[in-house]
């Protein structure tokens, strides 16, 4: 099956003591499934993998898988410090019935593009269940668009990319130079302030994190695009661009997408990262501004919930 749409990189929601509050991340997962979101993407960026222990983002796939219960598709994150690592927790999101999991290129250290191509070929070898690169250069190495291209050509096993390089022209060059050898090949955005122009180039959707707290939102410009309908299409891009400013602005990420799902009527909890004292009232003045912004999109259940975090 292609991967194609809007898949959202969900949050995890925690207790006050920083616990993950599993029975919350079911009820936001299934209420967006119920939202028409196109699959479901655990262990992201958004999702704070990297705050979360081995076991802890293996516990959160495990939720997410069991939630959509096949009514979505789940693409996993399942980048790790090392291969073996990262080819555990491929087996177990095979095991789960994941469609496919997402890895980054190493991070941490630099690495050469030799031995990134080299790092993902035998994963592409070994893993037991389908791969998108994740390109992410600001987080781990970049994965460069020319391995990219051999890995795709090459490798069977490798069916994506999720490029979050924020690189408009990357992400073109992309397209061009695998799409007209391998057009099945599924060319997500991660960044979306450019989902409509990726989506008009051939994209084919992205992950979109903004999905996470305005799914009908995001989902409306997608299903506008597809019945050509590029002018309702580019007024929700506009708006999403507002949207997204505003969370990023509450620092500390993704403190801001946590209290738009907060907003939602969900109990999202603090990000693991504590936020110092000084930026609270800078992070409550955003909180109400992102509320405007929510309630403006036509989601009234926001309005009079602008007291302090919950």
């Amino acid at each position: 099956m292609k991967l194609q749409g809007i898949f959202t990189p969900n949050i995890v929601p925690f207790h006050d003591d920083r616990r993950i509050h599993e029975g919350e991340l079911r009820r936001y997962v299934s209420w967006l499934i119920d939202k028409g979101i196109s699959g479901l993407y655990p262990n992201g960026s958004t999702g704070e993998f990297i705050r979360l222990g081995f076991e802890e983002r293996k516990r959160v796939a495990a939720i997410v898988a069991d939630e959509a219960a096949g009514r979505v598709p789940v693409l996993a994150g399942a980048a790790e410090a090392n291969i073996d690592l990262v080819l555990e927790a491929c087996a177990h999101c095979a095991d789960l019935g994941c469609a496919a999991v997402s890895v980054t290129g190493p991070y941490y250290y630099k690495v050469s593009q030799e031995s990134i191509e080299h790092y993902f070929r035998e994963l592409a070898e070994r893993s037991p269940i389908d791969i998108l690169l994740y390109n992410i250069p600001q987080f781990s190495n970049e994965i460069s668009v020319e391995v990219v291209r051999r890995l795709a050509l090459d490798c069977p096993r490798i069916v994506g990319i999720k490029d979050s390089s924020r690189d408009m022209p990357r992400f073109m060059h992309t397209l061009a130079k695998i799409k007209p050898q391998r057009p099945e090949f599924t060319c997500f955005t991660g960044t979306e302030e450019i989902l409509l122009p990726s989506l008009m180039m051939g994209g084919d959707g992205g992950t979109i994190a903004t999905s996470g707290v305005a799914p009908e939102t995001v989902m409306k410009l997608y299903r506008d695009f597809l019945r050509g309908d590029l002018a309702a299409a580019t007024r929700i891009q506009f708006k999403i661009l507002e949207l997204i400013e505003t969370m990023f602005a509450a620092g500390n990420f993704p403190e801001g997408f946590r209290e738009g799902v907060n907003l939602r009527g969900f109990h999202a909890g603090r990000a693991r990262q504590p936020m110092a004292p000084g930026e609270m009232k800078h992070f409550l003045d955003i909180r109400a501004r992102l509320a405007c912004l929510l309630a403006d999109c036509g989601f009234n259940e926001v309005v009079g919930k602008l007291q302090p975090g919950r």
